[in-house]
C-alpha cells in the first residue's frame, strides 16, 4: 500500500471517473486503474463499485476512502512541518474563496503575490462558504477567504478588513434620487438578489429584514453579482455590491451606487484554516498582502458601520 494509491482512490472518489481523476493525478488511465487494482488485491476487496454510471464507492471502500483522506492529511503535516521550519514560501497552497469576494479582491493583491514569491503555486478556487467550510475538514484546501463566521465554529480566524455593502439603483428607480438608501425603502423594489447559501444574500436578507427579496428569486433563480450589475443598468431593479467593486466601476455606473443610513451594512474578511494548520509563516505573509492592498480605512470597524 502506498501513499500514491490512496491518492488515486481519492481523486477516482471526486470524479466518479478514472479517466477525469487519471487527468487529474497527471498519470494515464491504464496506470492510474492498475494501481488501484493492485491495491484492491493487497486489500481483498473492491473499493469501487465499476458497474455504475457515474462509478462508485462500495460501502466497505467509502470506509477505505475516509481513513486514506485522513493518512494522506497526515502524511501532507510531515512536509508542512519541514517548509515552515525553513521559513519557506514555495510550494502549492489551495485556498477557497467566495465568489462575492473573488473578482473584486483578487486582483489587488494575487498578481503582485505571485511575482515577489515565484515559487509559491497558490490555487484558487471559488466557493461558497458551507462548501469551503467542508473542504477545509476534508483536507482538500489549506484556507478560505469568507465572511465571518459564527463563533462556535471550529476554525482558526484571521481577521482580514471591513467591506461595507452599497445599494446599485437603476436610474429608472423611484429611489434613484435618493441620497442614502433605508432599509424601508426596498420593500417595493424588485431586488436582484444570489440564491440562497450565498452569505452575502443572507447577511443583507437579515440586516435589512427583507420580505420582499423572495421576489427576485422568482423572476431570477441563477445569476451572479455581475449579472444581477447588468440588469440595474439596463433599468430595472435594486441590488447590492461591496465596497471594493465600487473602484472597478467607470463613471457612468458610478452615479447609480448609493450609500446605506447609518449604521450602514457590513461585512468582516476573514481568512480561515484548521486549527491544527502548520504553516503560519505563508499564511503571515497572505495576511499582510491582502491587507496592505485594501485601503487603510477598511482595516478596523468604523463608528458608521454595523457588522451583519
Amino acid at each position: 500500500m502506498t501513499l500514491q494509491q490512496l491518492e488515486y482512490i481519492l481523486a477516482v472518489s471526486q470524479f466518479r471517473h478514472f479517466a477525469k481523476a487519471a487527468e487529474h493525478c497527471r498519470v494515464t488511465q491504464p496506470t492510474l486503474s492498475a494501481m488501484i487494482q493492485k491495491l484492491e488485491d493487497e486489500l481483498d476487496t473492491k473499493i469501487f463499485d465499476r458497474s455504475q454510471q457515474p462509478i462508485c464507492p462500495t460501502p466497505v471502500g467509502q470506509l477505505v476512502i475516509e481513513q486514506a483522506r485522513i493518512v494522506l492529511e497526515q502524511a501532507g503535516h510531515i512536509k508542512d512541518i519541514i517548509e515552515e521550519e525553513k521559513h519557506s514560501l514555495s510550494g502549492v497552497f489551495k485556498l477557497g474563496i467566495l465568489p462575492t469576494i473573488a473578482p473584486y479582491l483578487l486582483p489587488r493583491f494575487f498578481p503582485q503575490l505571485m511575482k515577489k514569491y515565484p515559487k509559491l503555486d497558490i490555487r484558487v478556487t471559488e466557493m461558497k462558504t458551507k462548501d469551503i467550510k467542508q473542504a477545509l475538514i476534508k483536507g482538500e484546501i489549506d484556507a478560505g477567504l469568507i465572511a465571518t463566521l459564527p463563533e462556535k465554529d471550529d476554525f482558526r480566524q484571521i481577521p482580514l478588513f471591513y467591506e461595507q455593502f452599497y445599494a446599485y439603483i437603476a436610474r429608472e428607480s423611484k429611489l434613484f434620487d435618493n441620497k442614502i438608501i433605508r432599509t424601508s425603502d426596498l420593500s417595493d423594489e424588485q431586488l436582484w438578489m444570489l440564491d440562497e447559501g450565498h452569505c452575502f444574500r443572507d447577511q443583507l436578507v437579515r440586516f435589512c429584514q427583507m420580505k420582499a427579496a423572495q421576489a427576485s428569486q422568482i423572476a431570477y433563480h441563477l445569476g451572479s453579482m455581475e449579472t444581477f450589475m447588468r440588469m440595474v443598468e439596463s433599468g430595472k431593479g435594486v441590488t447590492f455590491i461591496p465596497e471594493l467593486a465600487i473602484d472597478q466601476l467607470n463613471d457612468t455606473q458610478k452615479e447609480l451606487v448609493r450609500p446605506f443610513a447609518i449604521p450602514t451594512p457590513t461585512r468582516q474578511i476573514i481568512l480561515i484554516t484548521n486549527e491544527h494548520f502548520i504553516r503560519t509563516t505563508l499564511l503571515e505573509v497572505l495576511t499582510k498582502e491582502i491587507q496592505a492592498s485594501v485601503p487603510r480605512e477598511m482595516l478596523s470597524l468604523r463608528a458608521t458601520q454595523c457588522v451583519v
